[in-house]
């Protein structure tokens, strides 16, 4: 078994240490953290017994075979700086946004370790992630395959060229946020109507689950769903029309527009 360390235990780096735990890919045993943040760590000790505690992030990079970095990605090289040369050997594994393969390559080539850029997201935390792993990376096959499995064991993933990754970020990095906003939307809704918050909330989500998991099941297209439920001259097809005049969908569009436009200038300022 391979020793993991994860640098950063923000949203992001909570939720790959949670899905890997639970998901018993791992033992606590086999897993270090290194946090600036110490309050976290302590945390973090009385919430799971076993796992590694590392002070200085040199001490988590010399204990460990692959290195998660998962903190913001302008600190991304002062982390890596200060790993310094013991990094020599290891596998690292980036999820900053913004951080491409050529400036990993820059940043850690003086250290000889291999690389692998990701793109998770939160519901990693539940066991439903969506990770985009990029084909462009150093890895050794049995380092990849092993890094490959601990984001198996959070949700699905996919393989993809890093060209596609700004959109990447904006389709299911960044998703979980408009998703977020479309449930509170939908439950503020079921207020005004008279249901109660917490139950509008429940069957807002729980709609929304159920959906996707219809889209993942049937292999049909969303529009081929949605069609479904749109009975002629009934109120589906009045709310979707609705919908479609107070742009619904290109409000959607611009959004995922705007943040791609981010990731690129992030990758240009780094």
């Amino acid at each position: 078994m391979k020793k993991v360390g994860i640098v950063g235990t923000g949203n992001m780096g909570s939720a790959l240490l949670h899905g890997i735990l639970d998901a018993n890919y791992m033992k606590p045993a086999n897993v270090s953290v290194h946090d600036a943040d110490y309050e976290k760590m302590e945390s973090l000790s009385r919430e799971i017994p076993g796992l590694g505690f590392c002070d200085h992030v040199q001490d988590l990079a010399s204990n460990s075979d692959i290195i998660i970095i998962a903190v913001k990605p302008g600190i991304v090289s002062s982390v890596i700086e200060a790993m310094g040369p013991a990094l020599k050997g290891k596998a690292v594994v980036s999820i900053a946004a913004g951080w491409t393969c050529g400036m990993l390559e820059r940043a850690l080539s003086p250290y000889g370790c291999s690389y692998l850029r990701v793109m998770p997201n939160t519901p990693a935390m539940v066991g439903e992630g969506m990770t985009a792993l990029c084909l462009e990376h150093t890895m050794t096959e049995d380092d990849y395959t092993f890094a490959k499995g601990i984001f198996d064991s959070l949700g699905r993933t996919v393989e993809l060229h890093e060209k596609m990754f700004d959109g990447v970020i904006a389709l299911s990095g960044s998703s979980p946020a408009y998703v977020f906003m479309l449930i509170e939307t939908m439950a503020q809704a079921g207020v005004r109507y008279g249901i109660p918050m917490n139950t509008a909330i429940e069957m807002a989500a729980q709609s929304v689950l159920g959906s996707a998991l219809m889209v993942l099941s049937s292999g049909d297209h969303p529009a081929v769903l949605r069609d479904h439920v749109c009975s002629p001259a009934g109120t589906t097809i009045e709310a979707v029309a609705a919908m479609e005049e107070s742009g619904f969908r290109n409000a959607l569009l611009q959004g995922m527009d705007a943040c791609v436009r981010k990731s690129r200038e992030m990758s240009q300022k780094q």
